[in-house]
């Protein structure tokens, strides 16, 4: 960047920082993440990038990532601050601890920058460093700065104007010391609703799955239903931190999603270092819990979340093994409910289960599908299927779910039925109700009317609901 020591302050240049300022994210944390779950064993060339310190750890993160700035969650208030500078003629810089690889990515897309400097391979461009190369450019004093965090400071210290966004009070306080002027920029705190709609407690719905065995049983006590209590509360931690955990590694693929791109991650209303500490926190919670509860409720926990697990940085890239794995996961919770309160689980239940979960899983990918298709966006990057699968994968969902339905005739038709049933006959009625559901839910997707997973969308859903009520009365009637 050229010299400019003598700046007017009308004429000052205003140099914008990046992570946590002008884009609502951490770049070295994104692209660390995007590198090991596309490569894992890249962990161990981090490691000793690391040893190199943190710049050589930045250029070994970002140099084989196929970066997309057009995606990244930008400021609107810091757009409007450049924006101002702009209209007063002042040049605008982009100085960031980013690489250069990354922060010439930001000023090309947004194409506002009169220049930029990023890390290199040996040096890290933050704090005492980034505030040397500005005092060089244009003098002490001789620029305003736009910044967000501690390492922001040695640079508010020499600079002519102080902009802080997203400043935490203990940053604030140090800044208001400092003999510079400063300016705040305003800034949306992350709400409840947000840290609500990260942990996805809408899907926690999911989770009741664990009474079916209580009531397929009819062990319907106080002690059951306080150790399903601890259960469900032990599933919904677990589930939240895996949902953390695959927002993290999702975040490019979200961006480019038209409904995921709001996910509080993607978005940058929550900042990554933030879920970072809140996943393993929610897991332990829920080990705990599950200890609580039985070591074998414990083992079928780590299970879960380890099939879970894999499904995030795996298993979910296959095609159609991806749907079997969602489907075992649902039955998962089924075979959890069962041993939390010492039953056995009928080989009717977990077929019946099998067949039903795969089915609706099978739904929520045509869904998906048939939104991208419609939005005329491209073939999902991190899922293995075409638009012209959508046909197939309809037939897959409504023969799935007709199975089930043979399943459960097949369960009635059985001696087995006697056992918990009196009155046995009065569970025909199910049939039916079943046969209109699923079939119902397959229309619903194919008319795009669903954009959201089946099993949340049937608890909102009138005759859904309405469907259950019918199946329960004739279950209650059978008993």
């Amino acid at each position: 960047m050229a010299a400019c020591r003598s700046q007017s302050v009308r004429r000052r240049p205003l140099v914008v920082d990046m992570d946590g300022t002008l884009v609502r994210s951490d770049l070295l944390i994104e692209t660390a993440l995007s590198e090991l779950a596309c490569r894992p064993r890249s962990a161990i060339g981090m490691f000793n990038a690391l040893r190199c310190g943190k710049a050589a750890l930045k250029h070994y993160a970002a140099s084989s990532l196929d970066f997309d700035a057009s995606a990244l969650p930008y400021d609107e208030a810091v757009l409007e601050e450049i924006e101002i500078a702009q209209k007063d003629g002042r040049p605008v810089y982009l100085a960031s601890a980013a690489t250069e690889r990354v922060v010439r990515a930001v000023a090309d897309h947004l194409g506002v920058f009169d220049g930029h400097i990023g890390s290199d391979a040996t040096t890290n461009c933050t704090g005492k460093t980034k505030a040397a190369k500005l005092v060089e450019a244009f003098g002490e004093g001789g620029f305003d700065y736009i910044g967000n965090d501690a390492d922001d400071l040695a640079v508010w210290s020499k600079c002519g104007k102080a902009i802080g966004i997203r400043v935490s009070g203990r940053v604030s306080r140090r800044l208001a010391a400092m003999p510079v002027e400063a300016k705040y920029l305003t800034d949306e705190k992350p709400s409840w609703r947000t840290w609500a709609h990260l942990l996805r407690m809408h899907q926690y719905s999911k989770n009741l799955l664990l009474l079916v065995p209580l009531l397929a049983s009819h062990q319907l006590t106080p002690a059951n239903l306080v150790v399903l209590g601890i259960g469900f509360v032990s599933f919904c931690l677990c589930a939240s931190s895996v949902y953390i955990i695959n927002d993290l590694v999702d975040l490019q693929a979200d961006r480019m999603h038209p409904t995921k791109r709001l996910r509080p991650l993607a978005d940058g209303k929550i900042p990554l270092i933030h879920a970072l500490f809140a996943a393993p926190l929610l897991f332990l919670a829920s080990f705990i819990l599950a200890a609580g509860v039985s070591p074998a409720f414990f083992a079928v926990l780590l299970g879960y979340f380890a099939l879970t697990t894999a499904y995030t940085f795996y298993l979910k890239r296959k095609m159609l093994i991806d749907v079997v794995t969602l489907a075992m996961l649902y039955t998962v919770r089924i075979i959890a409910g069962a041993i939390a309160i010492g039953v056995d689980v009928s080989p009717w239940l977990l077929t019946f289960a099998i067949f039903i979960f795969l089915a609706l899983a099978l739904v929520k990918r045509y869904a998906e599908l048939a939104t991208r298709l419609d939005l005329q966006l491209s073939e999902p990057s991190n899922r293995n299927y075409k638009f012209e699968d959508l046909g197939v994968v309809a037939a897959f969902a409504a023969a799935a779910g007709y199975n089930s339905v043979t399943v459960f005739a097949l369960y009635i038709s059985s001696p087995d039925v006697n056992v918990l049933y009196q009155r046995p006959q009065m569970l025909w009625f199910v049939c039916p109700v079943l046969i209109y559901w699923i079939s119902r839910l397959v229309m619903i997707a194919h008319r795009r009317s669903m954009t959201e997973d089946p099993i949340v969308f049937a608890m909102t859903d009138r005759n859904s609901l309405l469907s259950f009520l019918i199946a329960g009365l004739a279950v209650v009637a059978a008993v």
